[in-house]
């Protein structure tokens, strides 16, 4: 039959979440301490037995095993041992004599406090070994209070702290609010274990992704980067093991489900996954999604990309504030560059004057040593050169360049004679006085000639323009060109051009006279109704 020594003990440590063997160990040190206190035992090493189904309670006094015995309230010999304790051996302690123990009041208060002590400390130990190990995993807590920028939270058995620069800026923390939280790190303390949990860890995106992916989880798709920028967005490069698996299409999941289920546990953070690649340039054009990039350049030397977009696309290949870009070099590890294909082109044509440049500017440097070797004077033999004072030799050119002074002279008025020695200095043939003089006649000559037919073109009487008579329906006969005297009719009044077409029977006279429409109609056999309106009007 269980006491109620024994059902007390039960009860403790099933309150305290502590095994039995701690309770009672506990509770036997503290028993220890107040015994010593009552009983003034001085230096004398005591121990303390328990009995767990009875609640008795025994000393016992503790004395080391030695060849020769110096203090004998420490110490005993090894011959006395053996009469306790058949195997005792040399350095052991053994318990010599035992006695009952009914501990005052005094006694029991101090055994309290202790017990109380070492329960805690136990229970921190025991808190301490669990959490230890579980540093990088996700848990579930629930908000206790906040205390100034610190966010308190029950992990169940320990309590956990948030900082102010593990928590995600978009969210707002509430009593009693349960929130899944990345456990960063787990210190010991003389208060206890001490627990750093986060909201905003890059690492709580990897582990919600193993939750909801079972192909991350088994080990099928790997996650290689992530770069994130808490409650804003966040971008995660992702590489399949497995020939033929879609490592971005089993994150997303069917419908968007399972990355849907990430992104309502972070509030709505916008998540980009992107496909890893061994190529830089390839995974920093992925990384940069959902910007289309045209052309990468990659500097290894300085670790810098260079990358060239369409300039539609350069706005969002940026992002606002910059943010896809930066969260690309962070996930890529690459200094990157960002330009329109405007400007790369503007650039590049730039360099290429630039060289051009550079390339005349050589070449000039060379072209003087080739225009000197050039104008260098050439030696000619004394037999050969011609005599001082004789005139220089007359240079033939061919007929088209001797032709050319003629016909300038012959499209302008004629010049003078030192226009004439100008266009001699230019390089033109050099021409005597005869020469020159007999050129200035027949210029002149060619003038008057091509102003007289110009006048005599001008002069010429023009052709008449015939009408087109045919067109108007007008006979042509001599008879048109006669215009009767005009008498003044019986009315006093003046008749008129028309009135004399009108009697002529003419298409014209016929429509502008409304008197002539049915003859006219008549003799150019009209339709049967104007026959009959005509045969109506006679009758």
């Amino acid at each position: 039959m269980k006491s109620d020594f024994s059902i007390s003990l039960k009860q403790l440590a099933t309150e305290r979440n502590l095994p039995m063997e701690t309770v009672i160990s506990a509770l036997e040190a503290a028993l220890a301490s107040a015994y010593k206190k009552d009983n003034l035992v001085g230096e004398q090493n005591i121990a303390v037995r328990l009995s767990f189904t009875t609640g008795e309670v025994r000393v016992f006094i503790l004395k080391t095993v030695v060849e020769e015995v110096t203090d004998p309230r420490l110490e005993i010999s090894l011959g006395d041992a053996k009469k306790v304790k058949r195997d005792a051996a040399l350095g052991d302690q053994i318990e010599t004599a035992s006695m009952l123990y009914e501990p005052g009041r005094i006694a029991a208060q101090t055994a309290k406090q202790v017990v109380t002590q070492r329960l805690r400390e136990a229970e921190r130990d025991l808190v301490y070994a669990e959490y230890a190990n579980r540093a990088g995993e996700v848990v579930t807590a629930t908000v206790q209070k906040l205390e100034g920028r610190q966010v308190i939270l029950d992990l169940g058995r320990a309590d956990a702290i948030m900082p102010d620069k593990e928590q995600m800026p978009t969210e707002r923390y509430r009593p009693n609010m349960k929130v899944k939280v990345f456990i960063v790190e787990v210190a010991r303390t003389a208060r206890g274990p001490e627990i750093i949990v986060s909201r905003a860890h890059r690492d709580l995106l990897r582990r919600l992704f193993e939750m909801e992916v079972p192909e991350i989880y088994n080990g099928v798709v790997e996650i290689k980067a992530i770069a994130r920028e808490p409650g804003s967005r966040s971008k995660v490069a992702v590489w399949a093991r497995q020939e033929g698996v879609d490592a971005v299409g089993s994150c997303v999941g069917m419908r968007g489900v399972r990355i849907q289920n990430v992104v309502k546990e972070l509030e709505g953070e916008k998540i980009d996954v992107v496909q890893w690649h061994r190529d830089p340039a390839s995974f920093i054009a992925n990384a940069l999604d959902p910007a289309q990039v045209a052309h990468v350049d990659l500097n290894p030397a300085e670790n810098t990309a260079r990358v060239v977009v369409q300039d539609r696309q350069l706005s969002l290949a940026i992002g606002k504030e910059g943010q896809n870009a930066r969260l690309a070099a962070k996930l890529t590890g690459w200094k990157i560059d960002i330009t329109s294909a405007t400007e790369a082109d503007q650039e590049r044509q730039a360099r290429h004057a630039q060289m051009e440049e550079e390339r005349r500017a050589r070449a000039g440097v060379e072209a003087p040593v080739v225009a000197a070797a050039e104008a260098a004077p050439v030696l000619v033999p004394p037999e050969k050169q011609a005599p001082v004072g004789a005139p220089e030799p007359e240079v033939l050119r061919p007929a088209a360049e001797q032709a050319a002074p003629v016909i300038a002279a012959a499209s302008a008025p004629a010049p003078a004679a030192e226009a004439v020695r100008e266009e001699a200095s230019a390089g033109q043939p050099v021409l005597t006085p005869e020469e020159e003089e007999e050129w200035l006649q027949r210029a002149i000559a060619e003038e008057e000639r091509a102003k007289a037919a110009a006048l005599a073109e001008a002069e010429a009487p023009a052709e008449p323009e015939a009408e087109d008579e045919e067109e108007e329906g007008l006979p042509v006969t001599a008879d048109v060109w006669k215009v009767p005297q005009l008498v003044p009719s019986t009315g006093g009044q003046i008749r008129f051009a028309e009135d004399i077409l009108g009697e002529r029977g003419g298409r014209r006279g016929g429509r502008r006279d409304g008197r002539d429409d049915d003859a006219n109609r008549a003799r150019r056999g009209g339709n049967r109704r104007g026959g009959r309106r005509a045969g109506s009007s006679e009758e």
